[in-house]
């Protein structure tokens, strides 16, 4: 008896590995963006965590300040890099049923 629970458990576990390889295949086409100093400069990040583009306004490019250039990029980066984590943590959390699996999200 205890086997074909064993058989039914790693059965299911084979399917949660599929549906998550679906998933993490599907998010490394979705993408997310964001933006910093009012649109200056705008990052778009995939769900995979890929950055894809990186736009600045040639209105942000003050060769007197650099830094605050490097500040936007910076903020806009980081921001996209956190919604696409929140977008994947959607995504592979209903896969889970809300289990904290490490290296999964």
């Amino acid at each position: 008896m205890q086997n074909m629970n064993m058989g039914k458990m790693m059965k299911q576990v084979q399917e949660m590995q599929k549906q998550m390889a679906r998933a993490q295949e599907e998010l490394a086409h979705e993408e997310v963006e964001a933006s910093a100093g009012g649109g200056m400069v705008s990052v778009r990040v995939t769900g995979d965590l890929q950055i894809v583009s990186i736009k600045i306004d040639p209105g942000a490019v003050d060769p007197d300040d650099v830094e605050m250039l490097e500040d936007m990029v910076l903020a806009a980066t980081n921001e996209a890099l956190r919604s696409a984590q929140e977008m994947a943590s959607k995504k592979l959390g209903g896969l889970t049923g809300g289990l904290n699996i490490p290296g999964l999200t």
